[in-house]
């Protein structure tokens, strides 16, 4: 099977801002960052690069209750990567409208472009969808990643550059472009 080259992605498509502070490249990295020093294993960390990487791939994507964003990353790499990846990419929206349902703080917290992209996926959760959440094995670690995706929104955050996260990405979707002239 042919591999994904996940760089030229963030290289080429990256520079796009999806209404919030920073690029999509810089909101992956910091989302990167942050799992990394939490001390997530690599398929959290893995997971935290590529949470929106369907913004990259399919640009032109719009967000409802059941195809959204991370449903669409999913179908990008679930041939590549195992599937706690998968899921935790695709559930990194659904997280959001559990976090939304059951703590308001964090709700007042969210960025005006994650308000209206809570709208569009179908708002807050409810009872029967929340107990279904709960129950999944890799609940909490979508919840993390709900987490570390809010904060990474800050324009004035430095991390590593998408060179350092080239060894991870090859590990499953085989070789990259190694020649980044670009963050």
């Amino acid at each position: 099977m042919a591999g994904l080259d996940v760089t030229a992605l963030l290289l080429t498509r990256g520079d796009a801002h999806y209404g919030e502070a920073v690029t999509q490249r810089d909101h992956a990295l910091q989302c990167a960052a942050l799992a990394s020093r939490a001390g997530a294993d690599d398929e959290l960390v893995l997971a935290a690069l590529l949470h929106d990487l369907a913004h990259l791939a399919l640009p032109d994507g719009r967000d409802a209750p059941q195809r959204h964003h991370g449903h669409e990353g999913a179908t990008i790499v679930r041939p590549f990567v195992p599937a706690r990846v998968a899921w935790l990419i695709e559930h990194h929206v659904v997280a959001k409208r559990y976090l939304c349902a059951v703590d308001p703080s964090y709700a007042a917290r969210l960025s005006a472009a994650s308000v209206d992209s809570l709208r569009a996926q179908g708002g807050p959760l409810g009872k029967t969808e929340l107990t279904a959440l709960e129950a999944h094995p890799w609940f909490e670690d979508a919840l993390r990643l709900r987490r570390w995706d809010e904060e990474a929104k800050d324009r004035d955050a430095r991390v590593a550059p998408l060179a350092s996260w080239v060894l991870l990405l090859e590990q499953y979707f085989g070789p990259q472009t190694t020649s980044l002239t670009r963050p």
